[in-house]
C-alpha cells in the first residue's frame, strides 16, 4: 500500500461497536470488492469495499471477514479468510498478505486461507440462528453490476435457506457516519495532501494552460505524498465548463479571463477529501466574477455555522436555501416575484443552485448514513454551495470538509486558500 500502516486498534474498536448491534446468536459476513474487468485481459485498479476495510483494515481482493461474537469456541468468533499466495502469484502479481501480516493489520487472531471458508462456515452456522449479509443500500446507488457480496447473498440463501437473514447495511451505516478520532485524522491527511496539490496549481496556472495539464499537476503531488488515487474523477472546468456540475473531460484550454473550477480530492488509506476551489486563469477575478464568488463564500460560511449537533439534512438544506435565496436576490438573478410564484418543491433559487449543500464524507466520498439522522459529534460533511450562470460562463462552487464536534465544528480545510484576495496574491507572487 502507498499509505502508512494504520494501527489495528481502530479496526478492533470498529468490530466491537458493530458486534454490539447484532442479535444474539448471529454471524455477519463481509466480502472484499471484485477486481473489475475492462476488456480483453484488462482490469481496473483494485478498490476495497468500504465495510470490510472499516472492520478489518484488510486491503486485498478475495478476502472474507466472518464475525460470530456468541460462538462457543472463541477462536471462531472472528475469522479472516485470505487468498493463499504462492511463488507464481508472487512473481506475477506481487506480495499478498501472510497470515501474520493480516493479524497484525486487523487484530483478528484467527486467519485462514479461502479454501477453508465453506467448511468453517458450515461449522459456525450449525450453532447460529441469524445470518447478517451485506449489500449496497446507499440511497444513490444505481449500479447494475453484480458484486462479490451480491453473488454471496444468492449462494448463502441457496445453501442455507432456513436461517433467519438480516441486513448489515442499516447497522454499519449508522456506525460509519460517526467517525473515530483516528478516522478524522486520516480524512485530515487526505485534505492536507489536497492542499499541497492546490498550492502547486496556484503557482502553475496561467492563460493558455490546458485543463488536463492542471489535472496532471494535482496527480503528481498526490502520488508523491502517498495518496492512493484521486478520491473521484477530478473536475477541472474552465469558462463555461464550470457550469457543468460533473464535467470530467478536462480537455479544454483555459483562456485569459476564464475562471477555473476545481472539484478534486485525494484519497489516503481509503479515506477521502472533497475540495472545490475556483481561481482566475490570469490571476485576477473580474468585478462580476468576484461579485458571484463573494456571494458563494458568504453562503458557505453561513452554512458551515449550521453544521452543529441536533440538525438534520432536510432542515439544514432548507435553511441554506433561504440563505442562497437572499444572495441571489441581491445579485438580481431572481426577483421577489419569482419567489412569490415559485413551486415549493423546486424553489426559485434552484435555477442557479440546483444541488444539495452537504453530504457525509469518509470511506466513501458520498458516505453512508440515513438522510434523517440527527447531526452528531464525529460526523464529517462537505459544505459546497454554488451559483451557476451559463449565459455568463460563470460557475462558482466553493467546498470545504467539516467535522462536527460536541460544541460546533472543525474545518479540515481551513489551511487551503479560499479568500479571493489570498488566491490572487499567491497567483501573482
Amino acid at each position: 500500500m502507498k499509505y502508512l500502516p494504520i494501527e489495528q486498534e481502530l479496526f478492533i474498536s470498529n468490530r466491537a461497536k458493530f458486534c454490539k448491534k447484532l442479535k444474539t446468536n448471529s454471524v455477519a459476513i463481509f466480502n472484499s470488492s471484485d477486481i473489475m474487468p475492462t476488456s480483453a485481459d484488462g482490469t481496473l485498479p483494485f478498490k476495497q469495499d468500504a465495510n470490510i476495510f472499516y472492520l478489518s483494515g484488510i486491503d486485498q481482493e478475495e478476502s472474507i471477514l466472518l464475525l460470530a461474537p456468541d460462538f462457543p469456541d472463541e477462536r471462531f468468533r472472528e475469522i479472516l479468510f485470505l487468498r493463499e499466495t504462492n511463488e507464481e502469484i508472487a512473481v506475477w502479481e506481487g506480495h499478498k498478505y501472510t497470515k501474520e501480516e493480516a493479524e497484525n493489520t486487523s487484530g483478528v487472531s484467527t486467519v485462514k486461507w479461502l479454501d477453508e471458508f465453506e467448511s468453517v462456515l458450515n461449522t459456525v452456522l450449525a450453532e447460529t440462528e441469524h445470518i447478517y449479509l451485506d449489500s449496497n443500500e446507499h440511497i444513490r446507488n444505481g449500479s447494475s453490476v453484480e458484486t462479490r457480496s451480491d453473488r454471496f447473498v444468492k449462494w448463502c440463501q441457496k445453501h442455507y435457506p432456513l436461517h433467519e437473514y438480516q441486513r448489515i447495511a442499516p447497522l454499519i451505516y449508522d456506525l460509519r457516519c460517526i467517525k473515530e478520532q483516528r478516522e478524522i485524522e486520516l480524512i485530515q491527511h487526505a485534505c492536507d495532501i489536497t492542499e499541497i496539490g492546490f498550492r502547486r496549481i496556484l503557482e502553475f496556472t496561467k492563460p493558455g494552460v490546458w485543463e488536463y495539464e492542471l489535472e496532471a499537476e494535482f496527480s503528481y503531488e498526490f502520488l508523491r505524498n502517498r495518496a492512493t488515487r484521486f478520491a473521484y474523477d477530478p473536475i477541472v472546468a474552465s469558462g463555461g465548463n464550470s457550469c457543468v456540475l460533473h464535467y470530467i473531460e478536462n480537455s479544454q484550454q483555459c483562456k485569459d479571463g476564464d475562471i477555473i473550477l476545481f472539484d478534486i480530492g485525494a484519497e489516503y488509506a481509503n479515506y477521502n477529501a472533497d475540495m472545490t476551489r475556483v481561481i482566475p486563469a490570469n490571476g485576477r477575478f473580474t468585478k462580476r466574477q468576484r461579485q458571484i464568488y463573494d456571494a458563494v463564500l458568504r453562503v458557505k460560511n453561513e452554512a458551515t455555522e449550521l453544521l452543529t449537533p441536533g440538525n438534520t439534512i432536510p432542515e439544514y438544506h432548507k435553511a441554506v436555501g433561504e440563505i442562497m435565496e437572499r444572495e441571489l436576490l441581491a445579485l438580481g438573478l431572481i426577483s421577489k416575484m419569482d419567489i412569490d410564484k415559485q413551486d415549493p418543491n423546486w424553489p426559485a433559487y434552484k435555477k442557479y443552485f440546483m444541488h444539495g449543500t452537504s453530504h457525509h464524507l469518509g470511506l466513501n466520498v458520498h458516505d453512508v448514513a440515513s438522510l434523517y439522522k440527527k447531526f452528531e459529534a464525529g460526523m464529517v460533511f462537505t459544505v459546497e454551495p454554488g451559483i451557476y450562470i451559463p449565459e455568463e460562463n460563470i460557475g462558482i462552487r466553493l467546498e470545504d470538509n467539516v467535522a462536527i464536534t460536541k460544541n460546533g465544528h472543525i474545518n479540515l480545510m481551513k489551511n487551503i486558500p479560499i479568500h479571493a484576495e489570498e488566491i490572487e496574491s499567491l497567483m501573482n507572487a
